[in-house]
């Protein structure tokens, strides 16, 4: 009987290591980070979340300095949800501040490297404010928190890329005249733009118009929830930073959230 000798055993070794190291993406990594996100948002302080060597701090789509952007004051948080998207390794985080001195609704997509959901690489933040489009924080945490945001049952979850088409769809509406047909809108469903509450969300929609597109693009799509959230910026209106969120359930649009900030 032969024995396996040590270079071999050492070989095997080293051929299993590198796939038992490979890191996974996953939801509970994801929201854990979110977490600890809203925890440090809570407190105002920074040095409580874990980021990575060459992290990226992104607010209304200008590459700030954290220490100086909406991270570094406390405020009371009244409402907050977050999503996530393993394919894209990254988190989405809605929160409202409704009953401080200055109010907030903001949208906040948190992205990690090489699925190491342990360190932040970026924070990426569209962050309205009183005199921004449409906007009262009230009336939004209202309208929200009546919402039903269940995780959808595996059967029914919409594709990665149907989601993606819809959020697509949706931010094209201002360029292409026949978007917002694409797009499947339930009759129950309801968009709510800043603070404007429209039922059904499929009435008055945009159908061109506008010769420039809404760009800068960034995507977290969570097929268990149903939902894409797309951070950009509003060119077919003006330069305007902008988080637009979908959600599909039974194979329709049910929610859209808006937030958008004047541009400044």
């Amino acid at each position: 009987m032969l024995r396996p000798t040590f270079l071999g055993v050492l070989t095997a070794l080293v051929a299993v290591v590198p796939s038992t190291l490979a890191a996974d993406c996953t939801r509970e990594g994801l929201l854990t980070a979110a977490r600890s996100y809203l925890a440090a948002q809570i407190s105002g302080k920074t040095t409580e979340l874990k980021l990575s060597s060459n992290f990226t701090y992104q607010q209304n789509n200008k590459v700030s300095d954290i220490a100086k952007g909406l991270l570094s004051t406390s405020y009371k948080i009244d409402l907050n949800r977050s999503t996530a998207d393993l394919v894209a390794c990254a988190s989405y985080t809605m929160w409202i501040s409704s009953s401080g001195s200055k109010p907030y609704v903001v949208g906040t997509q948190i992205r990690h490297r090489n699925n190491n959901t342990a360190e932040i690489a970026m924070i990426d933040t569209i962050a309205a404010t009183t005199g921004d489009l449409f906007f009262n924080a009230k009336d939004t945490q209202k309208y929200i928190a009546a919402e039903d945001w269940t995780s959808l049952p595996a059967a029914s979850r919409p594709s990665r890329d149907v989601l993606k088409k819809a959020g697509d769809a949706y931010l094209d509406m201002w360029t292409d005249a026949k978007a917002a047909d694409t797009i499947p809108w339930g009759t129950n469903c309801e968009r709510v733009e800043g603070s404007r509450l429209t039922k059904p969300c499929g009435g008055q929609l945009p159908h061109g118009g506008s010769t420039k597109p809404n760009g800068m693009r960034r995507y977290v799509i969570d097929e268990e929830m149903g939902s894409v959230d797309v951070l950009c910026q509003f060119d077919s209106l003006g330069n305007m930073p902008d988080s637009h969120e979908i959600r599909i359930t039974d194979g329709k649009v049910k929610y859209v959230h808006t937030i958008t900030v004047n541009g400044k």
